[in-house]
């Protein structure tokens, strides 16, 4: 009789599957990059304004926002989650930083930390309604969305808060040297996740709870826990994003952060993360937040209203979420 052909064994699966994941985030990587700088040519080329010192300068400043909010989903989203709440969170956290300042009296270090503390508040009650209570992360970040956004409308009253100190002006509008502070911040978020995503337990159960939430279950990972660590981090950094636009103009804008949540989820899937969970690095993410920005600050430039750019980044989102689904049938397909 010839020898039969040996069956791979779980362990040859989830070797294969986690290289099949990895090959398919830096493909995806790689491919938001090449659509990054190709984006970055075409502009430069159409719109003369693009490739200015001042138009730079914003692009740095506006994509601090988004850059450090997505550091923060793309925790969340590996370990397949969601927080669609993070809009309203900075919002929520903005307001309540200038309200301490202007009504209360703290100085600006103490007005920032009270926006992040207010961030982690709404994202321990995310973390735990998904953890403790059982809803699933689409819904309990959605309830958070419009608890958000009614906090926002009561402590301001709909109206803009004004009176924060001229100082706080430095955290979105400050520079040391030619670099501004926000794109500094930036790198320091991006740092910081880097090392919890590859140098702490945190970052290791992600992605084990991300690819399998049973098997990291029963292998004794704290999941609860993790899972509300996750979300609080997510909504600590949303705090930080709504700290940064508030600096940025001196206020706490009510309305701020509508939608933004979309462009927040669009730059963590851009660059490699997979709603499915398991898969997402801080690299890349920040490579889609860039690349979401470059496309709002050009379509602004080639005067492009706020509807189109809406339609645009959905039908990109639209693709980047098809790209992952076809790439991991193709991959899983090939490893199996």
């Amino acid at each position: 009789m010839t020898e039969q052909t040996k069956a791979p064994s779980d362990g040859d699966r989830g070797l294969l599957g986690g290289l099949s994941d990895r090959l398919s985030g830096a493909v995806s990587q790689v491919a938001a990059a090449g659509a990054l700088i190709l984006v970055f040519i075409v502009l430069s080329i159409v719109a003369p304004s693009f490739l200015t010192a001042d138009n730079l300068f914003n692009l740095g400043s506006q994509t601090s926002v988004n850059a450090v909010m997505a550091v923060g989903v793309t925790l969340v989203i590996i370990t397949g989650g969601i927080d669609l709440s993070v809009g309203s969170v900075a919002a929520l956290s903005g307001v309540i930083g200038v309200l301490l300042m202007a009504e209360y009296g703290f100085n600006p270090l103490l007005g920032i930390v009270g926006g992040l503390v207010v961030g982690a508040l709404a994202g321990l009650v995310n973390g735990l309604l998904v953890s403790v209570v059982g809803l699933p992360p689409f819904i309990a970040t959605l309830g958070m969305l419009s608890v958000g956004r009614g906090l926002v409308l009561i402590a301001t009253g709909a109206v803009a808060v004004f009176g924060a100190p001229d100082s706080f002006r430095l955290l979105g509008q400050g520079v040391v040297g030619i670099v501004p502070i926000p794109v500094l911040l930036i790198v320091l978020v991006a740092l910081l996740g880097y090392v919890v995503l590859t140098r702490t337990r945190l970052g290791r159960y992600a992605y084990v709870m991300g690819s399998n939430m049973e098997a990291a279950r029963l292998s004794g990972v704290p999941v609860k826990r993790y899972i509300t660590s996750v979300y609080v981090l997510s909504g600590a950094l949303a705090g930080l994003g709504g700290m940064i636009a508030a600096s940025r103009i001196n206020s706490g804008q009510p309305n701020f952060g509508e939608g933004l949540e979309l462009d927040v989820i669009a730059a963590v899937v851009i660059g490699g993360a997979s709603l499915f969970g398991g898969r997402g690095t801080v690299l890349g993410s920040l490579i889609g937040a860039f690349l979401v920005a470059v496309i709002r600050n050009g379509a602004v430039q080639l005067n492009i209203g706020t509807f189109y750019q809406n339609v645009l980044i959905g039908v990109i989102i639209w693709l980047a979420v098809w790209w992952d689904y076809y790439q991991r049938r193709k991959l899983g397909g090939d490893a199996g």
